[in-house]
């Protein structure tokens, strides 16, 4: 986020009028696009979700926790989280 002087992105009119509630202060405008979820736009969550549903089937299909822990450098709660977690499969 960067900021910018509002005399040089406001109207003189608007700017007047945003002076009248906060003089001086900082003020946050927030995009009017709504907020897109951590990792959508650079792949992560597609990539973790892939990751993800590999370990549960390594699971399934009868690895241990330990053996998949190791094989994904992760620790065995994580595993048990994303296998336990996995509800709809």
């Amino acid at each position: 986020m960067s900021y910018k002087k509002g005399a040089e992105v406001l109207p003189a009119h608007l700017l007047k009028e945003v002076q009248k509630y906060i003089d001086g202060g900082l003020i946050y405008i927030p995009k009017k696009s709504p907020r897109v979820g951590w990792g959508y736009l650079n792949g992560s969550r597609k990539s973790l979700e892939k990751r993800n549903m590999k370990i549960f089937q390594s699971f399934k299909s009868g690895m241990p926790i330990k053996e998949i822990a190791q094989s994904y450098y992760l620790s065995e709660e994580t595993i048990k989280k994303i296998v336990y977690g996995k509800k709809q499969l």
